[in-house]
């Protein structure tokens, strides 16, 4: 019950759903015939006005929030981050100077409220950010689908799980997550994954009959769980518990509070602020030794004090957090949701890609335009789902193919308006593949079949009343195919069968012929592998249909499906996204390898391969998954190694996984896409785990780190480029705030190592600096679109640090051009008035416009360098002066600040400046724009130097076309692979 995770029993007589150890048999005891009545529901399911009642009664099905730290708590996490505390600490130690001192320094005074402002600053701006971090977060999980089959007044509709109530029949097949706790009325080969629960990996099985359980209910064989996932067959399921109330919810509780572990960028982050504190008191310290012996103790910790200052780079904590956040929206903008800051991080170094090919590559929205029954073949007209057209010349043999085939399909058709009231075109519910207003429910590749059915004059509906189905073996990875049990209309059992031809064929001991059953010799079967390869070689995906008469509906699976007889074959276009060309093409220029990983037929793959730009040599390495289960590791690990063109086919998500683990043990940066439950490890051993949120399963997009919400790897190319230029916006913040600080710390050095008396600029000025000249501008980087040419650099190494020598000798360069310029200007200024260093005051009129100019040198030369920062190799111009106007704004703001300071008579008295005249400025202007024009100087000679290709080496010297797979057996396609007969008819795709 609803109220219950732990046991549940039959209701006391009333019809209502049972309470905990209420009078009467345990829920799992029962019959699966008493099981609705048990729980006030019916095999047809509640009634809309019940399920709203209890709906009411108990809530939507979906676990409490994790407890998230209050507003107050988030607050001081910001103030204790390693740079306020440092900010916060020299605050406290000028307070303390100031109160301790005769007479009272005002200046001191306000220098410890504007550090203390700057900090309070900061935590809002960071607060803010990750305040709406979460919130957005929170908005694009609900993007990705969450739903489950359910029978409501007998219609198959498909919910939003957390929809779902208390006596609810759910309808449930491989690749679904258990959305509540339910009990088992009917199950075929069921198997479910309870990792999540119990922590056992294996694959448990699942039946309907009555048990008793002395233990926990967990035990139960006939009970599923909320949290758990079906890996194999099928079943229905009463729903007796839901939301925080089931056996998940109860652990869920325990664990909602756990500490989230921080992302490899963070920790990088994290090790860089204790690196500049460090550095910023050492330098720090020994500039106070220095000036020690010739000022007062006081002047010369202030001194120090302004050196601590101008290494901080305060902003950095929120301006990660804009990036990320930007970067994040922007993707699921682009219909790729990621959950994790991982995959953005990763994304920026993808080498590999390993896609699947159906509805990744291709649209999913498969059209039988073949049918081959009694030795010819039949075109079928009409595209996409709306069952407008014909089959040519449908011969009852024809016919008789295609209604074995829509008999053995779960799939439904839901027409214009339709919600899945009946089975048969134009019924289910819910998402799925679509043509116009028409849809699917369930498999696109049954889709197709029911729709070719409908257009060879067949009724699925009537079809199903006249021969209702009594048994089924549901769709297995491994033998790939399904078949179903059958009442035959005249008495008896008949089995129908669907799937790969070379599994099938190897099953079928007859063919099915207009003059009747004829047994299948060498020849026929070389016949209908002719017939096969000739429709592969079109890109047509083939899938074989048989069936055969049956004593009963019972026995094993093995026996139903032998002895079959070969109907025919059908053969389904699936035509590649109009986008996806576009998209391969910018991840080769961006130096990533895309592999194709697909159940279908060598050269099926090989033709969709071509059509996008997968493939553009002659022979690419054509692998399958029986020549991979003959490789052991060292040989897998060269084979992945052999060519940059490489098809994987006919493999199995086992194989997928091998797959990725070789490619990481070579050192590449690995995306691999997946659908289906049995995906799940691969997309788990992958950097970056990619699942469909349009038709991929609940399992696979638990297991992955990114969600495509299109399917499409346009989406994936797309999330790349994005993720390329959101660690790209990070460093330039980097070179931004460090140069800038390069260029406050040279005139303080100079001052210290000529003997000048006070600093060239105070404290105050570099905090003035970073609030009104670093943390906005900085903000507007993070905002700052991808370069036009960040797909036409190799990938970022995977071991690069964050603060590499290339940022490092970029910020020494920049930072050097504006200290060298702001300290020239002051001491020109100082010089040209010929008074003696030491007749200097503070109050001097001379000394305030030498560091007036100072503070707005380096507030001009900031201005020019987040500009320069924009592009690391691309010339300003080509990528547009105004095309990030966040940034000119912010800029603008902090110039206008300075000019407040320069002329404002209550800012000169608080900052210790002096107006500056037009000519002040315009030799200011000048100097502040050097940086820019020797950045574009060395932009140009890189560009001249190093002209940057995407194209990059085959991965252990393979060559582009062609070249030996392994130890000598040439590469391309393999037919001894395959053998004669059978074994050469191509599989299904990764799923049904």
């Amino acid at each position: 019950m609803p109220v219950t995770p732990s046991r549940v029993t039959a209701p006391g007589g009333d019809g209502t759903p049972g309470a905990p150890e209420a009078a009467g048999p345990a829920l799992e005891a029962l019959p699966p015939g008493e099981v609705h009545g048990a729980l006030g529901s019916s095999p047809r399911g509640l009634s809309p006005d019940a399920a709203g009642e209890r709906r009411e009664r108990y809530g939507a099905n979906e676990l409490p929030r994790a407890a998230r730290a209050g507003p107050g708590r988030q607050i001081l996490a910001q103030l204790t981050d390693l740079f306020a505390v440092v900010l916060l600490l020299a605050s406290a130690i000028t307070f303390l100077a100031y109160w301790l001192s005769e007479p009272r320094d005002a200046g001191r005074l306000q220098l410890a409220v504007a550090i203390l402002c700057v900090v309070a600053l900061n935590a809002v701006i960071g607060f803010t950010q990750e305040y709406s971090a979460e919130r957005t977060a929170e908005s694009l999980q609900a993007m990705v689908p969450h739903t489950c089959r359910v029978l409501r007044d007998g219609r198959r509709q498909e919910l939003p799980a957390r929809d779902l109530v208390p006596g609810d029949v759910v309808a449930l097949e491989a690749g679904d997550a258990v959305p509540a706790d339910c009990r088992l009325v009917e199950a075929h080969e069921l198997s479910v994954n309870n990792a999540a629960l119990t922590g056992e990996s294996d694959p448990v099985r699942r039946d309907s009959a009555p048990m008793a359980v002395p233990g926990p209910l967990t035990d139960a064989r006939n009970c599923l769980f909320m949290g758990t996932d079906v890996v194999a067959g099928a079943g229905k399921a009463v729903v007796f518990a839901t939301g925080a109330a089931t056996e998940f919810g109860r652990i869920y509780r325990l664990t909602a509070s756990a500490s989230r572990q921080r992302t490899p960028l963070q920790l990088q982050v994290a090790a860089m602020a204790r690196r500049v504190a460090g550095t910023a008191l050492a330098i720090g310290a020994l500039l106070f030794a220095v000036r020690l012996p010739g000022d007062d103790t006081v002047e010369a910790f202030v001194f120090a004090l302004g050196v601590m200052v101008a290494l901080v780079p305060e902003g950095l904590p929120a301006t990660l957090s804009v990036s990320l956040a930007i970067g994040v929206r922007r993707m699921a903008r682009r219909n790729a949701l990621v959950k994790r800051l991982l995959a953005v991080e990763a994304l920026g170094s993808t080498t590999v890609i390993l896609t699947d090919k159906t509805g990744t590559l291709t649209q999913a929205e498969m059209t039988v335009t073949r049918v081959w029954a009694d030795g010819a073949l039949h075109p079928v007209s009409g595209v996409g789902y709306a069952p407008e057209g014909k089959v040519a010349d449908p011969a009852p043999r024809v016919r008789e193919l295609l209604r074995v085939a829509a008999l053995c399909c779960d799939a439904k058709l839901v027409p214009p308006g339709g919600d899945g009231g009946r089975d048969g075109p134009g019924s289910g519910g819910g998402p799925g593949g679509h043509h116009g207003n028409w849809r699917v429910l369930g498999d696109t590749t049954e889709g197709a079949l029911l729709v070719a059915a409908a257009k060879a004059g067949i009724d699925p509906h009537a079809e199903e009343a006249a021969s209702p189905r009594v048994a089924e073996h549901p769709f297995d990875p491994g033998r790939k195919l399904m078949s179903t049990v059958h009442r035959a209309p005249g008495g008896g059992f008949l089995v129908h069968a669907k799937g790969a031809p070379q599994e099938l064929l190897a099953r079928c001991t007859h063919i099915d012929r207009a003059d009747g059953a004829r047994s299948l010799t060498e020849e026929s079967r070389a016949a209908v592998v002719a017939v096969n390869d000739e429709l592969a070689a079109q890109g047509l995906r083939v899938l074989a249909v048989a069936a055969r008469r049956a004593e009963g509906p019972g026995g094993d699976r093995d026996t139903a499906e032998s002895g079959l007889t070969l109907l025919g074959l059908t053969g389904m276009l699936d035509p590649p996204r109009a986008e996806v060309s576009e998209a391969v093409d910018a991840c080769r220029r961006a130096g990533i390898r895309i592999v194709m990983a697909t159940g279908d037929h060598p050269l099926t793959a090989e033709a969709v391969a071509r059509r996008v730009g997968i493939v553009r040599g002659r022979e690419p390495l054509v692998v399958t998954g029986k020549r991979l289960d003959t490789l052991d590791d060292a040989a897998l690990d060269e084979l992945m190694a052999a060519g940059p063109e490489l098809l994987l086919c006919r493999v199995s998500p086992e194989h997928k996984t091998r797959a990725v683990t070789a490619l990481r043990r070579r050192g590449e940066v690995v995306a691999v896409t997946g659908d289906g439950a049995n995906d799940a490890p691969a997309l788990k051993h992958a950097d970056i785990g990619v699942a469909m949120g349009a038709s991929g399963t609940d399992v696979a997009r638990e297991a992955a780190v990114m969600v495509l919400l299109d399917d499409s790897f346009a989406s994936i190319a797309t999330a790349v480029r994005l993720g390329r230029s959101v660690y790209q916006n990070i460093r330039r913040f980097l070179v931004y705030v460090f140069s800038s600080n390069i260029g406050e710390l040279g005139p303080i050095v100079a001052a210290t190592f000529t003997g000048f008396p006070l600093v060239p600029i105070s404290a105050v000025q570099i905090l003035a600096i970073d609030l009104g000249s670093d943390v906005l501008p900085a903000l507007a980087l993070g905002a700052e679109p991808p370069e036009s040419d960040v797909m036409d650099r190799p990938p970022r190494a995977r071991g690069e640090r964050l603060f590499s020598m290339a940022v490092m000798r970029r910020i020494l360069f920049l930072g050097g051009i504006q200290a060298l310029g702001v300290t020239a200007v002051f001491f020109w200024h100082i010089h040209a008035s010929g008074i003696p260093f030491a007749r200097f005051t503070e109050d001097h009129p001379v000394y305030r416009e030498a560091v007036t100019m100072v503070q707005a040198g380096i507030v001009l030369s900031q201005f020019f360098v987040g500009l320069a920062v924009r592009t690391d190799r691309q010339s300003l111009l080509r990528a547009g002066l105004f095309s990030n106007p966040w940034l000119l704004g912010a800029g603008g703001i902090g110039i206008a600040l300075m000019a407040c300071i320069s002329y404002v008579p209550v800012l000169q008295g608080v900052f210790n400046t002096a107006p500056l005249a037009a000519a002040d400025w315009a030799v200011l202007t000048g100097l502040g724009a050097l940086p820019l024009a020797a950045d574009e100087l060395r932009k140009a000679w890189l560009r001249r130097r190093r002209p940057e290709s995407g194209e990059r080496a085959a991965p252990g010297g393979g060559r582009a076309n062609g070249g030996r797979a392994d130890g000598g057996e040439p590469a391309g396609h393999e037919p001894a692979d395959d053998g004669p007969g059978p074994a050469r008819i191509p599989g299904r795709d990764e799923d049904r």
